[in-house]
């Protein structure tokens, strides 16, 4: 028996539909994956090779739990995503391997400082401070690929307030779910428990104290959470 000098801290888990929970190893982001929303931040649309970030994985926000404005930021941002549940893993995985390593499907949302992103982009500077907060991954049930099927088309919307702010499709996605984590497995070895945010349409905005933030993609559920 290991003898832990302090105690280990709770597992990260996420609810998934139907009952029990999933446990989060890692919690992986792709940024701008789809054209609309490249263009909207200042990017290039075109087909090059996906680029990735991390959130810890204790930054999930679940059951509708409330995401408390963070420190250090006047631009809180909202971005709606897919999120994908991995249940096996692996170095160098060919995409067309990749679907049977899926566990399920989720809406979640990226929230962005937005502000110490742009001087972390001036300054040539990791990101990790404007993505990687506390609480800046709010995500809803986890609904297994048996319940979803293949996911690759669908709205993908975002409300605040009750009034749209993001709008777009899941094929619109310039890299696919199974390319992305065919990608991403060759820059580190995948496992099971490992969350992918596959990036967002455009639309993205200011969140505020007070704001309800709602999510829906469809055929795979819906992501809540109030900027406190």
């Amino acid at each position: 028996m290991t003898n832990y000098v302090i105690d280990p801290p709770p597992q990260a888990c996420a609810p998934v539909a139907g009952g029990g929970l999933f446990p989060v190893r890692r919690i992986f982001c792709v940024g701008q994956n789809y054209a609309d929303h490249a263009r909207e931040m200042g990017g290039d649309p075109q087909r090059n090779p996906p680029f990735f970030f991390t959130k810890p994985a204790d930054a999930l926000a679940v059951n509708g739990a409330d995401a408390p404005y963070p420190s250090l930021t006047h631009n809180l941002h909202h971005e709606i995503e897919l999120v994908v549940a991995l249940a096996g893993g692996g170095r160098d995985i060919a995409a067309e391997a990749a679907e049977a390593l899926i566990f399920g499907y989720a809406a979640g949302i990226d929230l962005t400082r937005r502000d110490l992103q742009a001087e972390a982009k001036k300054a040539g500077r990791p990101w990790d401070m404007a993505k990687g907060f506390d609480v800046s991954a709010p995500l809803g049930l986890i609904r297994p690929i048996g319940q979803t099927g293949r996911v690759g088309k669908g709205g993908v919307s975002l409300t605040v307030n009750g009034a749209l702010r993001q709008n777009g499709d899941l094929a619109d996605m310039i890299w696919s779910v199974p390319e992305i984590i065919a990608i991403l497995s060759t820059y580190v070895k995948l496992a099971p428990g490992d969350l992918i945010f596959t990036g967002t349409p455009a639309g993205v905005g200011p969140a505020l104290t007070g704001d309800v933030l709602h999510g829906e993609i469809e055929g795979v559920g819906e992501v809540t959470t109030r900027i406190v």
